[in-house]
């Protein structure tokens, strides 16, 4: 702005003011850099507080749960499953693979598999899981007569439409009573499912409940097979509880 002294008629210009924040150029891309390193810090922290309390993604390698499951699938488990919410009968869920049930690793997961479980985006790299449908709760007795063809909880038998196409509900006679703090799991592609069933020499084929992770939720990938993963609950509603032992 301009204007005169008193007194005179000499016309000045006043100084602009100075920039007390340094606001330039360099300010401009350090501001951005930060704001850019706070986003990807607070994704971050949200990421690793959604897969360690409400979901968690997983990779789905091989055909034991088709058709519910396909290979290549990606899932969202819901994590508060057991926790707040119960886990039932038909529940297809993910548990690690505690038990050994498959072979060991034969690499170790790299520095870049490491971030990305921490993050979520991948369960622990260093541990090993496996998805099957609960069949048997705590106390439940569960058998297959190939005479009947079909499975029986607490002697109700039961259609199961989620079994792959041709199988049979199991290729073994059998009949277990599902201990305290146990679940009874199996493939939905019977015969390509090394399930319970196959792994009685380990625990009764038992599944610790605290192992289990989670319950299988939605399929996120690939697009075409967006959706959740069905319980099937009609299939055991008419199950009775298991008798008191």
């Amino acid at each position: 702005m301009l204007g005169k002294r008193e007194g005179t008629n000499q016309t000045v210009s006043a100084a602009p003011a100075e920039n007390p924040q340094g606001k330039g150029p360099l300010y401009k891309v350090w501001r951005f850099i930060r704001e850019i390193v706070i986003i990807v810090a607070i994704a971050l922290a949200l990421s690793f507080m959604i897969k360690t309390f409400f979901f968690r993604a997983y990779y789905i390698p091989s055909g034991s749960m088709e058709h519910t499951l396909e290979v290549n699938d990606r899932i969202f488990a819901n994590l508060m499953v057991p926790g707040p919410f119960e886990l039932n009968r038909g529940d297809v869920v993910v548990f690690r693979d505690d038990l050994g049930w498959l072979p060991p690793l034969a690499e170790s997961p790299t520095a870049f598999e490491n971030v990305l479980s921490f993050v979520g985006i991948l369960p622990a790299a260093d541990e090993q899981y496996l998805v099957k449908r609960i069949i048997g709760m705590p106390g439940d007795t569960v058998e297959y007569d190939a005479a009947v063809g079909k499975l029986k909880i607490n002697g109700e038998a039961i259609d199961e439409p989620y079994i792959y196409t041709g199988n049979k509900p199991s290729d073994m006679e059998f009949s277990v009573t599902v201990p305290e703090g146990k679940i009874w799991v199996m493939g939905d592609h019977r015969a390509a499912s090394a399930d319970s069933r196959f792994h009685t020499d380990i625990q009764g084929g038992f599944v610790d409940l605290d192992s289990v992770q989670g319950r299988a939720s939605i399929i996120s990938w690939p697009t075409s097979r967006w959706g959740t993963v069905d319980s099937h609950d009609e299939v055991f509603a008419n199950v009775p509880d298991a008798t008191s032992k």
